[in-house]
């Protein structure tokens, strides 16, 4: 088995290693050049092509692709549209979108460039809101439809605009991160309170397998998908009710309704939960330590480095207040705590410097430490811990340790 790999992470599923699939060398842009003469033709600038494939999800991408190369600002991304086969196709994919709306949507097209499909949605429905996000602000865009000239911000706008219905066509294979636009738009929806759809639509890979054409692979797409890596980029942004390749396999399309699953939903608000009350837990536990001070306690801590120092940086252990910080190793006496400067003592200094409170950070190795104490004679009216947001004392206080 060969073992010929990119180390580089998958834009899809995060895989961290590819394989070599096309190494393209060095073209100028395809699409988006528009060169006015025969000699700005010639001396455009080069850029690398070095496609990739993740053995993973299957998606083909340019490992060496820079966005800030491609002057989507200034020269706007055209796509033809008059071919009638391809007529049909924009219909019969208006129409399955259409088909899952309410009789008056909110239906939010990202990246809309000439605005095109949103403007086919707004005729086919008496009624309803359609807006268009660009950037770029072409002469055709906005003739009966409500336009941003601006990047659309999934975490914000969902929230404003509460679309039943959002759009990206021939958007994704254009970004370095297509999976942070999908699941930030699958958390936008969650968030919105009303059920939205996402109709996304890319060129589709398949047949590249089959014929080794090459002339698919150009600079403006950095991400090239096959059936498979978009239907495991899809899979982020919810629940699949359709996905089928259009156009004579040329495209593949999805169908999605956007939403976050419960359990994941459930994470986040106990990491928001645990944000609060950790911001709560500093407050107190700092409180409690400028008390001890404050009362003349002889504090040490034991332990200055690792968690321990992590201790003392979190609730302002400054040397100031608390200079008396002792450690079992005696590798670590005289070296210093990172940031506060506290000189590190070996745990023998409290033999001859008793203490009247020992603070033990690392809670797990407090029964050790405090076998160690009673071993070395190190008396000490009480040991406190970290828990439940507090310091409790560690032989009269509620804790697991």
């Amino acid at each position: 088995m060969s073992l010929d790999f990119v180390s580089t992470t998958c834009p899809v599923c995060a895989h961290s290693l590819a394989a070599p699939f096309f190494p393209a060398g060095e073209q100028p842009l395809a699409t988006l050049a528009w060169p006015s003469s025969a000699q700005a033709a010639r001396d455009l600038p080069r850029h690398a092509l070095d496609f990739v494939q993740c053995p993973a999800c299957s998606h083909v991408w340019n490992h060496r692709f820079h966005y800030d190369a491609i002057p989507y600002e200034s020269n706007p991304n055209r796509m033809f549209n008059n071919g009638g086969i391809w007529k049909g196709h924009l219909a019969a994919t208006r129409d399955l979108l259409l088909a899952h709306l309410p009789p008056k949507p909110v239906v939010v097209e990202i990246g809309c460039g000439e605005g095109h499909f949103v403007r086919g949605l707004a005729r086919a429905r008496d009624g309803g809101r359609f807006v268009g996000f660009d950037p770029n602000a072409s002469p055709e865009t906005g003739k009966g439809v409500e336009f941003h000239a601006r990047l659309f911000e999934p975490l914000t706008d969902m929230p404003t605009f509460a679309p039943n219905g959002v759009v990206i066509r021939h958007v994704l294979e254009h970004l370095t991160e297509p999976a942070k636009l999908i699941e930030q738009l699958a958390w936008g929806a969650a968030a919105q309170g009303n059920e939205c759809w996402l109709f996304a639509e890319v060129p589709c890979i398949d047949r590249v397998f089959e014929t080794d054409r090459l002339a698919d692979f150009f600079y403006e797409h950095v991400s090239h998908f096959t059936t498979e890596s978009f239907r495991t980029l899809m899979a982020r942004a919810g629940e699949i009710a359709v996905l089928e390749q259009g156009y004579d396999g040329e495209v593949v399309y999805a169908l999605v309704k956007l939403g976050v699953p419960v359990h994941i939903r459930d994470r986040q608000k106990a990491a928001s939960a645990f944000s609060v009350r950790s911001i709560a837990s500093r407050e107190t536990i700092a409180n409690q330590l400028s008390a001890l001070a404050e009362q003349g306690k002889r504090v040490a801590i034991w332990g200055g480095t690792g968690k321990a120092a992590a201790f003392i940086h979190h609730f302002c252990a400054d040397a100031r207040r608390f200079p008396l910080v002792v450690d079992s190793d005696p590798s670590k006496a005289g070296t210093f705590v990172p940031g506060s400067g506290q000189k590190i003592e070996f745990r023998d200094v409290l033999k001859t410097a008793p203490v009247d409170v020992i603070v033990i950070p690392t809670q797990w190795r407090a029964r050790d430490i405090i076998a160690e104490m009673a071993r070395e004679d190190i008396a000490v009216d009480s040991v406190m811990i970290e828990h439940g947001g507090e310091l409790v004392d560690f032989d009269t206080g509620a804790h697991p340790y």
